[in-house]
């Protein structure tokens, strides 16, 4: 697969996964069990809000490679849900994406130096 050849949206959609699963990884090693507690919580990074926030802060850390495909995803035109923002949501996806690429892309290292970089925005924020 040429992952330079996917859309944004086709990035975003296994970058969703990606990061949704590290995330639900994450909080069961912190030692929360309680499955609607984990739901909850797990909200709280995984959001277009929360994954919005996120962004904003990681930008300026960006190679140019990760800044394009974070383009990439932002760009592709989705339908968001009611409830969310479109801008949170647009911006949401581009996040997606680029955790899609790294992932392909098997730049394991730096994906989760990104995941761990938006745990610790969402951590800081909800002090």
């Amino acid at each position: 697969m040429d992952y330079d050849l996917l859309n944004g949206g086709n990035l975003a959609y296994l970058g969703d996964a990606y990061y949704e699963l590290a995330i639900r990884k994450y909080l069961l090693r912190k030692g929360i069990t309680e499955m609607n507690k984990l739901q909850k919580i797990s909200v709280e990074y995984v959001s277009a809000k929360a994954q919005a926030k996120v962004v904003l802060e990681l930008l300026p850390l960006l190679t140019e490679e990760e800044t394009l495909v974070y383009k990439r995803g932002r760009n592709f035109k989705t339908k968001a849900a009611r409830k969310i923002d479109i801008k949170d949501h647009n911006i949401s996806t581009g996040f997606e994406a680029l955790i899609g690429y790294l992932y392909l892309k098997g730049e394991n290292e730096r994906l989760e130096e990104i995941i761990q970089m938006a745990i610790r925005i969402v951590e800081a924020k909800n002090e």
